[in-house]
């Protein structure tokens, strides 16, 4: 677990990191070396609430410094699904870093035993099949709208499988957890 100013360092980590290549700025790594772990981690960026871009890995090989580094300028210039940051909306992005925990793989018999493992809000979720791949990190907004047979359909649609995908055993669904801090205009509080 990360205390509340560990997480602000690692958000101001991930906007160093775009900010180096937004600005030409040298990159200054040493205040970040103390994050020497191995886990997996998520950059997102949004904008005026929306998603504005979003790249991470469920489990790294790298040291999580290098892979805030990295997802932070992945999210910000490689998501395929947006334009790159510009300079001029810079100062607008807020910055979420969500440290995910170790994946646990869901072992079920039937369908419907998955509703009874999967924690709404508080779980992420990644599947896995063949070629087709997605996560889901956790969110608490999610428990107000969501159920845990929503959460399956959605993350199998975010793969490319038909929504039911799910339901006939043969992918590989994971749940995790994970501590996710943001950047609030300006201070940065712990969401998850």
């Amino acid at each position: 677990m990360f205390t509340l100013e560990q997480g602000a360092k690692l958000v101001r980590l991930a906007r160093h990191a775009i900010d180096t290549i937004l600005f030409n700025k040298p990159l200054a790594l040493e205040p970040f070396r103390e994050f020497s772990q191995k886990t997996g981690i998520y950059v997102t960026l949004r904008k005026k609430g929306k998603l504005r871009g979003q790249m991470g890995t469920v489990e790294t090989k790298d040291e999580l410094y290098q892979a805030v580094l990295k997802a932070a300028r992945d999210a910000a210039f490689n998501d395929k699904r947006f334009d790159p940051v510009s300079r001029e909306e810079f100062n607008e992005i807020e910055i979420e870093v969500a440290v995910l925990t170790g994946s646990k793989l869901l072992r079920v018999s039937r369908p419907e035993e998955y509703f009874s493992q999967i924690n709404v809000g508080t779980d992420g979720l990644m599947i896995k099949s063949g070629l087709y791949h997605a996560v889901l990190l956790p969110s608490k907004d999610m428990t107000y709208e969501w159920d845990a047979e929503k959460l399956l359909r959605y993350l199998c649609e975010s793969a490319g499988m038909t929504m039911d995908a799910w339901k006939d055993l043969s992918p590989d669904i994971y749940v995790f957890q994970c501590q996710i801090f943001a950047d609030k205009n300006g201070k940065v509080v712990e969401v998850i």
